[in-house]
Formats: C-alpha cells, sequence, structure tokens
C-alpha cells in the first residue's frame, strides 16, 4: 500500500502533499465468517469533513467517508478508482481491503467545533457505504451522527446496510434538533441479478424493511433506485415491480438513476459482464461507447418510466435538505441536554441523494 505520499513522515520535506492519515497504521484480520478474507487497514485520518469537487454532479458541497473500500462488493461501484490512490487492486481488492479511519468520530467533533466551518449540510455514503460490514465491528457511525447531533448539523446518509437501524435512536434525536435525511439504496428487486451483482449487500427485501422500519420510527425515507441495470433490471415489468415494491415499504421518494461505468468501475463491471452474462458485452460496449454515462435518451426514458409508476403508486417527490438552524448563539453541545425535544416527525427533511 502507498502510505508514504498519503501520511506523515519525518522529512516533511518529502511530503508533495498534506498527509491524510498519520504516522500509525494497523492491518488485522478476522477469522470470523463475515470477515474471512478481508483485511482491515486501521489508520488515523488527518481530515474527515471533504469538500466535494466543483464540477461534481451531486447535490451537495461536502462529505464525510469513514471507510475506504467496501465489502458489499458491488460490481459497478463508482469508487472503486478511489483505491488506486493506495496502490490497491479497483477490482477484488476494493470489496476486501478496507481502510478503518478509527478516529472518525473524535476528528469530526474537533472540525464540527472549528470557527471556519459554518455548518454545511454533511452527506454520508455517497463514496462508500458506513453501514458495511466494518461497522458492525468498529462501530465509527453512533459517534459519527452524535457529534453531528451535539452540533446540531444537517446531514444526510444513503445506505443499503440494514444495520443503520441499530441508530434509530440517534436519528431520531439528531432529526430534533437539525434536518436530517436518509435514503435507502434499492435499484431491483431480482434476488437472482442481486446475488451476482452486489454479492455482500443485504437482500433487497431486507432493504425495503429498513424503510419500513424508518417511516414506522418517524424517520421519512426515500429511495435512490440505483442502479437501474440496462438489460438486466430495465424491462417495463422489472421496473414496475421495483416501484411498487419501494412504494409498499413506505418510502417518501423514489429517485432513478440509470447505471454509470467511470474507469476503474468499468473495468470491473466489463469482467463480470463477460463472465455472467457474455452475450451482453456489444450492447453495453454501444451504449456506454461515448463515455461513463448511458446515452441521454435513455436516461430520460428510465426517469420518466419510474416517475410515472412513482405517482400511480402514490410515492410523493422528495424535497431538499434546509441549513442549519441553529445559530452560533445557540446552547453548545452539552448544555440543556435535558431538554424536551420536538416530535421528529416534524423535524424531518428528506433528501434525494443522486
Amino acid at each position: 500500500m502507498r502510505w508514504d505520499e498519503l501520511r506523515d513522515t519525518d522529512d516533511h520535506s518529502q511530503a508533495a502533499a498534506p498527509a491524510l492519515f498519520g504516522t500509525s497504521a494497523v492491518t488485522r484480520t478476522f477469522d470470523t465468517p463475515e470477515f474471512r478474507g478481508i483485511t482491515f487497514h486501521e489508520v488515523r485520518a488527518r481530515s474527515l469533513v471533504n469538500k466535494v469537487p466543483g464540477a461534481s454532479r451531486m447535490p451537495f458541497e461536502w462529505t464525510v467517508n469513514p471507510y475506504r473500500g467496501c465489502s458489499h462488493a458491488c460490481v459497478y461501484c463508482f469508487a472503486r478508482r478511489t483505491h488506486s490512490y493506495l496502490d490497491l487492486d479497483t477490482g477484488a481488492g476494493f470489496d476486501t481491503q478496507i481502510v478503518v479511519k478509527v478516529n472518525a468520530p473524535e476528528l469530526l467533533r474537533k472540525e464540527l467545533s472549528s470557527p471556519r466551518w459554518r455548518g454545511q449540510h454533511i452527506a454520508m455514503g455517497t463514496n462508500v457505504d458506513c453501514y458495511q460490514r466494518a461497522e458492525g465491528r468498529y462501530r465509527l457511525m453512533p459517534g459519527i451522527l452524535t457529534a453531528l447531533r451535539d452540533y446540531a448539523n444537517p446531514f444526510s446518509l444513503l445506505t443499503k446496510g440494514t444495520l443503520v437501524l441499530r441508530d434509530l435512536d440517534l436519528l431520531r434525536s439528531a432529526a430534533a434538533v437539525t434536518d436530517v435525511g436518509v435514503s435507502v439504496s434499492v435499484g431491483f428487486t431480482d434476488e437472482e441479478l442481486w446475488r451476482t451483482v452486489e454479492p455482500g449487500t443485504p437482500a433487497p427485501q431486507r432493504r425495503l424493511e429498513v424503510i419500513r422500519q424508518l417511516t414506522e420510527h418517524g424517520i421519512p425515507c426515500g429511495v435512490l433506485m440505483a442502479p437501474v441495470i440496462p438489460f438486466l433490471g430495465d424491462s417495463p415489468a422489472q421496473l414496475r415491480t421495483t416501484v411498487r415494491a419501494i412504494a409498499a415499504a413506505g418510502a417518501t421518494s423514489v429517485t432513478p438513476l440509470a447505471l454509470h461505468l467511470r474507469p476503474g468501475a468499468r473495468e470491473w463491471y466489463f469482467h463480470w459482464l463477460r463472465r455472467h452474462h457474455p452475450h451482453l458485452v456489444r450492447h453495453y460496449e454501444a451504449l456506454y461507447a461515448n463515455g461513463a454515462y448511458a446515452p441521454k435518451w435513455y436516461q430520460r426514458r428510465i426517469t420518466r418510466q419510474v416517475h410515472e409508476l412513482a405517482a400511480e403508486y402514490g410515492v410523493g417527490p422528495s424535497t431538499p435538505g434546509a441549513a442549519r438552524r441553529i445559530g452560533p448563539e445557540a446552547a453548545g453541545p452539552d448544555e440543556d441536554a435535558g431538554a424536551e425535544a420536538p416530535p421528529v416527525e416534524n423535524r424531518c427533511t428528506q433528501l434525494t441523494l443522486l
């Protein structure tokens, strides 16, 4: 792993850019079945709140990512390329070499308390999933959510993980003081497709149950219907089945996103495609001949179909998250801790993540 250019060195003149990690890194493996074959690299990050590049299509400016790499092993994951920055493999290495920022909660609290931080919205789960299997052992998210709640900092999270239900009480208490958006990713409900394209994730039906439980407990939950996979999950019947299941689970919104194949993900996805669906390779080569994104006509068709189905099944539109409601003069994180919170259902705002 290429740590030297990403962490502090004894000779600071050798560092060409600000270090991402501290000097200590611990590599661990575990014999338990859920972690077999996975290597964890425990690091101490130098910063946690990341600025999204200005050219990004994302509707947010700041993100928090406590992990790098993801055991969900989704073959299409656009974040695969980020592993190449560490000289790690963007294929199987992305799925099995997980970087854990063990100091994430304390570092986030420090950054939120800085006078330079203006309380902007923070998005989580937009790179790799914060509730992947590693979170069950390292438990970084409770500390992260607690810090965001204590500083009344608006945030949203996107996940395929059922472990988010563990933090339901924290989400409710955060929603009482700031804007919280929760979205679950469900691109399709076909279990045969799921087993090969998203092998490390909870089954789609389990994710639908997460949506049901969140909404029943006062946390509005939207769905990022992503990815819609060409030729495998995009027929009118498949789209209808998926939207109908999303509506039945109680989702507040559904936002479709067609499969995109950025460098790093593209190579791994085509490797998977040649093994599982070789007859589709030439169709994909034609559909993605001009870049990472499917043609506009295809994206518009999928969006129109899903929106029409959503309207038919009564899934409403989503609204953007608002700015922080508690100003600098408000009580600090340790003050008024026992004050009665307003009802959660009146303080939640759904944010759709694209």
